[in-house]
């Protein structure tokens, strides 16, 4: 079945649009590089935009008697959402998230200033290091796709087992299996299912697209118990808005533990918190790293080990984490030098 995108085809086709969001039949939005900005793109007519849409939900399966919302993958791999009346009262509407198809490399982040070379070398002795990660950010913040960059960096020699609510993940490693959750039908599968289901099939590394349920607890078990290396994203608009946020979805799994019990397992589970931010003109960077280190009295201990400075570069903090001993415990990657600050230039005149 071919889908007929009317006027939004040319929009789905540009390479610099990443999001497009129609409001209403003559009202639609994208982001362009990151920008918000509202278009001269027009449907005729409300039935044209109805049309559009029950073409994409019939093409999915999807059943609109059962639901007023609805989430799914298109045929080229980009992410949708719909609503439908009464839900959205002024009519139907549609948002389209189109996720790249190319695997962006450290490299290209670096000459993008996402992040720097030098914490670039760090993430990739972390991901040798079988470091478990958490990815922090906001929405549209690029979590997903950084969580691709590093998943593909994963020795072609482990086992990934990845895990999701929408199918996002396009990881380039060869032993790489995918997991989704199904809403739909007889017999839905959640996240917290496939999670749990994932340990019996001899992982190395469990991969989480987004912790944002009751699976949050089963993932981090299983970075405790064996799957280092582990990683996931979740929505935080800093470290410790994600650490917060993370103890809520703990609690509201119905696990029976107290608050400082929650954050043990989390202090022991989790290596390194990446926070990444998208700045008010659409750039997205890696704002800080954090290590946790423990529990110091019923607090998790954390240090930063990257954050920008002043003039907006990700540099070292001169902290040298404890996981580096974890990092080297094979072989020699990164000596403690390498994460002295460098020195601020001399002032001249």
């Amino acid at each position: 079945m071919q889908i007929d995108y009317g006027p939004l085809k040319t929009l789905l086709e540009t390479e610099d649009i990443t999001e497009v969001m129609v409001n209403s039949w003559n009202k639609v939005f994208v982001e362009h590089r990151g920008m918000l900005v509202e278009t001269s793109v027009r449907f005729v007519d409300t039935r044209q935009l109805e049309e559009l849409i029950y073409s994409l939900l019939s093409f999915d399966k999807k059943n609109i008697n059962t639901a007023r919302c609805f989430d799914g993958v298109l045929s080229s791999g980009y992410r949708y959402n719909i609503t439908l009346p009464p839900m959205s009262p002024k009519g139907p509407t549609l948002t389209i998230r189109k996720f790249n198809v190319k695997n962006f490399l450290l490299e290209d982040l670096v000459k993008s200033n996402f992040i720097t070379e030098k914490a670039s070398h760090f993430l990739k002795a972390a991901i040798e290091g079988r470091l478990s990660i958490v990815i922090s950010g906001g929405t549209g913040s690029g979590k997903t796709s950084f969580l691709n960059t590093l998943g593909s960096l994963i020795s072609p020699d482990q086992r990934i087992v990845s895990i999701e609510d929408v199918a996002e993940l396009k990881l380039n490693h060869p032993n790489w299996l995918a997991l989704q959750s199904v809403r739909e039908g007889p017999q839905p599968v959640s996240v917290r299912d496939c999670l749990i289901n994932s340990l019996r099939m001899r992982p190395d590394r469990i991969i989480v697209g987004e912790c944002r349920k009751d699976e949050t607890f089963e993932m981090l078990q299983a970075m405790n118990t064996g799957h280092d290396g582990s990683m996931t994203t979740i929505h935080g608009n800093s470290p410790v808005d994600c650490l917060s946020r993370m103890e809520s979805l703990v609690q509201f799994c119905g696990v029976d533990l107290p608050l400082k019990q929650v954050r043990y397992q989390m202090s022991q589970a989790i290596d390194l918190i990446i926070q990444i931010r998208r700045k008010a003109n659409g750039q997205r960077e890696i704002s800080e790293i954090w290590e946790l280190t423990g529990m110091s009295n019923d607090i998790i201990s954390r240090s930063a080990i990257f954050e920008r400075n002043k003039a907006g570069d990700l540099v070292a903090t001169g902290y040298v984490p404890d996981v580096l001993a974890k990092i080297n415990a094979e072989r020699p990657i990164l000596h403690s030098s390498f994460f002295e600050p460098k020195p601020a230039p001399k002032k001249t005149g």
